[in-house]
């Protein structure tokens, strides 16, 4: 369907990426990871032809349509948002806009009996057929479905699009891509802008998008979820792997502990080669013998390994003095701007140790609620603190706040204070500022650095009631984990607001829902709250649709159960057969590893096959793992 031949990309800076010769099959849900720089964004545009590579081609199938998500998109219209969806499908357009000319031509006609006037109306009449074949009767309800889905409420649908903020817009813009149903989606970090709730719904979507995906996202759990390959940017390649994100990086980690052997091995041959360099140079007996070795050494295919900064970064929330059984306490807390109210009559008590996660739509008062209790805004009703409780407070905006003409260590050393000043530098370090990035402005930094220097500056403000709002934002996936294990270990009370599924799960015992004015408390988790919401969804997003029963076992269904059941049966074979193969490759597989740690390098015939059968079990497994995926899909579908 779509493939990329020797495709690079070219910048002052060197290669971004070369050589990437790539498929993207029909059904494909492709995760495109890499570190912040890497050529992700980049890729996308490509693919989408608003860019063109350095050098190779990209091809794709003729009549191939593509919609593109990307984080920079302007959205720009005076429509309402139901219509700016709607008047999205180009060819429904077309359509329309001919039988409105038909329509209007007959109106105003009294030739009957001409041959034009019957033309008119056999156009008439494949016109309508045309409206049948494109579903144009369903298509009003498949638009509000999903935007339903993205969050819209009913009665935002006539409001003016420019009315919106622009992540509302950008939900406007994902909507209208998603219902046109390209043949390939190229998703830009799409959940940015949503909510925990249209996150859950959008998975659910893609999931059964019959077209192909690929997306950008930092959210491990979405990336689990709606995937079943990765391709990974690494040292200006791209490593295409059959696995969503876990088991692509479980199989990277080995592949990287393998390659680190290797390294080591190469470095000790390198070391000792350049050793008998050095030794014959001199001596005009042994510098033909030199110079053959020199001539090897500048042959050496030299391993690469990417390194993995998070792997250092190390994060512990300090505690202040112990407080009282209570922290916090809402009595009738308020707030409205003009005749707008946020929320109203909130009451409830926060014990010690409690972790509370802070849901709710995006415009709801999350925020405010937060900017409420720590006293950034006023508002009605009381905010109390219970004895000795000190408040640490992360705004979402934070890390845009830092002053962008200090370095990296001033910002920190003007929030440090007593001893703990002397260890600035180990405690940016941590935060991976390391060397010459401890003098940077603030203003060259990355979102993601910033975001860990604004965390950093956390560190340094000792509290026993950690509030944090949206903190992951820019984090790449790793550097969330630390965040998590972090909190995790704290010992105080937090409060959070995130739209991350991942980064929440087993991370708090209680939920704050803030919907419709009010605050609502759940004793669960968030699987369990997104289990309920999505009921709830999907209720309310499928409207007009009418349940159908089939009638089992009649003559017009023609299903054999016995042979449905001998199918069945061959499937579940096939299947154990698989695995049983798999478990093989992956033992022949190991005992390659170990081979490649003992092979004498300076043996490059001995190297060259040890390799080429290295690499031929690894194929053979990625396509018994593609065929047990195709059966497992089979047998669920017998199943359903």
């Amino acid at each position: 369907m779509l493939n990329l031949e020797n495709v690079g990309v070219f910048l002052p800076q060197g290669f971004l990426f070369q050589n990437v010769s790539l498929q993207i099959n029909d059904g494909d849900r492709i995760g495109l990871v890499g570190k912040n720089g890497a050529g992700k964004s980049t890729l996308l545009r490509l693919i989408s032809r608003l860019s063109t590579p350095s050098e190779g081609r990209i091809h794709m199938s003729k009549g191939i349509q593509l919609g593109f998500l990307t984080q920079d998109i302007v959205v720009d219209s005076s429509k309402g948002v139901l219509d700016y969806v709607l008047s999205s499908n180009e060819t429904l357009n077309d359509l329309n806009g001919k039988l409105e000319n038909v329509n209007h031509e007959l109106a105003t006609r009294t030739d009957y009996e001409s041959d034009s006037y019957l033309n008119l109306l056999d156009e008439l009449n494949e016109l309508n057929h045309q409206l049948i074949v494109h579903e144009a009767g369903s298509w009003e309800e498949k638009v509000v479905s999903v935007l339903r889905g993205l969050g819209f409420h009913d009665n935002e649908m006539d409001r003016e699009l420019n009315t919106f903020s622009g992540g509302w817009k950008m939900r406007a813009e994902l909507a209208k891509i998603l219902v046109n149903k390209p043949d390939v989606l190229l998703l830009d970090e799409p959940t940015n802008h949503l909510d925990i709730i249209s996150i859950a719904w959008l998975e659910q979507y893609l999931k059964k998008y019959e077209g192909a995906v690929m997306v950008i996202s930092h959210d491990r759990l979405f990336l689990d979820n709606v995937t079943n390959r990765t391709w990974d940017i690494s040292l200006g390649k791209i490593l295409d792997y059959p696995f969503a994100y876990t088991k692509y990086k479980e199989q990277r980690e080995t592949e990287l502990d393998q390659l680190s052997r290797m390294k080591k091995q190469q470095d000790k041959e390198i070391k000792h080669t350049e050793e008998l360099i050095n030794k014959f140079r001199a001596k005009s007996s042994k510098a033909a013998f030199a110079q053959s070795l020199i001539r090897k050494l500048d042959k050496t295919d030299r391993i690469e390994i990417e390194s993995d900064p998070t792997a250092r970064m190390k994060i512990s929330f300090p505690l202040n003095v112990q407080p009282g059984k209570w922290v916090l306490e809402l009595d009738d807390v308020g707030k409205t701007y003009g005749d707008k109210v946020i929320f109203s009559h909130l009451n409830t008590v926060v014990g010690r140790g409690e972790k509370i996660a802070l849901l709710g739509p995006n415009g709801v008062g999350k925020s405010t609620l937060l900017k409420r209790i720590t006293d950034v805004i006023e508002g009605e009703g009381e905010v109390k603190l219970g004895h000795n409780v000190k408040i640490t407070y992360f705004a979402q905006d934070q890390a845009e706040n830092l002053d962008k003409d200090l370095t990296v260590f001033e910002t920190v050393d003007n929030v440090a204070s007593g001893d703990i000043r002397k260890d600035l530098r180990s405690i940016l370090g941590a935060f991976l500022f390391t060397g010459e990035d401890v003098d940077k402005k603030v203003g060259v930094l990355s979102g993601g650095e910033r975001t860990r220097l604004a965390l950093c500056q956390l560190l340094l403000s000792p509290s026993n009631f950690l509030i944090l709002d949206e903190p992951t934002n820019h984090l790449d996936i790793q550097s969330k984990e630390v965040l998590k294990q972090a909190l995790k270990n704290y010992e105080g009370t937090f409060m959070v607001v995130s739209h991350d599924r991942e980064f929440l799960t087993d991370l708090t015992d209680r939920i704050w829902e803030i919907n419709e004015n009010q605050l609502k408390i759940h004793f669960y988790g968030v699987k369990e709250f997104l289990e309920i919401k999505m009921k709830d969804l999907q209720m309310t997003s499928s409207p007009n649709q009418t349940s159908i029963k089939k009638e089992s076992n009649t003559p017009n269904e023609k299903i054999d159960q016995r042979e449905l059941k001998k199918e069945r049966n061959r499937l579940n074979n096939q299947l154990n057969n698989t695995e049983k193969k798999i478990e093989q490759l992956e033992e022949s597989i190991q005992e390659y590893d170990q081979k490649m740690v003992q092979l004498d390098y300076t043996n490059e015939a001995e190297v060259q096959e040890v390799m080429a059968q290295y690499n031929k079990l690894k194929e053979q497994l990625d396509n018994e793992m593609k065929l047990w995926e195709e059966i497992s899909e089979k047998l669920i579908e017998m199943e359903n």
